[in-house]
């Protein structure tokens, strides 16, 4: 299978080994029955990048242009879920914490999604605006990382937003206390039950206060392209006052 081919069908190579081994379930309740071989040929599987390239003059001139290019390429190529991003956060106590959201909004203003204010990333954002994000576009070998802080949207942007949701993701808001503990799945549905019952006059259904928006206001964002031997691109724009400045990673 080609480079190109990869990119086109979203897979990777990882050898026969691999392969075979994919093609028969694990049994975990057969002793004979060993994820050894499967586990060992995953851990050594190696995909040598090297098909697109990323160079200076490639570039936009700010880091949101970038973003958006790739962001729509990534869509075209039929990356699974292009605007689901890995989220890093600071708990109050300290405790490093991470999750996947999606990106719901992006402009010259910074990346904006939505989430539980109460929820455990609502409360450490709140406490540690400081946070660091990644897109993984595994089958386009490339990456997006974002540092910065990030701060509350506008109530009317959480308004806006909420009132365009599915109605069953507006009863989810209200039903679920978002990280919060709960003694069973049928506990959880009764909650929607309840909430549905609630809301059943109600069109659209309202937003709740400790719901809605964070927007991550960027300080460094850097585009990640995957070459041959390891020897990747790393392009990292760095906010200089009211503008940006460019500086090539190795890798």
């Amino acid at each position: 299978m080609s480079d190109n081919s990869l990119l086109s069908t979203g897979g990777f190579p990882a050898g026969d080994q691999y392969r075979g081994a994919m093609t028969q379930p694990i049994d975990p309740t057969d002793p004979t029955d060993s994820t050894e071989p499967l586990l060992e040929a995953a851990l050594r599987t190696h995909t040598d990048y090297g098909v697109e390239k990323l160079e200076e003059a490639d570039l936009a001139t700010d880091p949101f242009a970038q973003f958006t290019a790739w962001l729509a390429e990534a869509a075209e190529r039929g990356v699974y879920e292009p605007n689901a991003m890995v989220l890093g956060t600071i708990d109050p106590d300290g405790a490093p914490s991470i999750r996947t959201v999606l990106l719901r909004g992006v402009d010259e203003r910074g990346f904006a999604f939505y989430t539980d204010y109460t929820s455990r990333k609502g409360r450490a954002l709140q406490a540690n605006p400081g946070v660091a994000a990644v897109f993984p576009w595994y089958t386009l070998h490339r990456q997006v990382k974002i540092f910065g802080a990030a701060q509350r949207v506008a109530p009317e942007d959480s308004e806006d937003y909420f009132s365009h949701r599915p109605r069953g993701a507006q009863l989810a808001a209200w039903s679920s206390d978002q990280s919060q503990p709960i003694a069973s799945r049928a506990a959880l549905e009764q909650k929607v039950v309840d909430t549905e019952h609630r809301f059943a006059d109600a069109d659209p259904v309202p937003r709740p206060e400790r719901w809605g928006g964070f927007r991550i206001v960027p300080e460094r964002v850097e585009f990640w392209q995957g070459r041959t031997s390891r020897l990747h691109d790393r392009l990292l724009f760095h906010r200089e006052g009211a503008g940006w400045r460019v500086e090539r990673l190795q890798p």
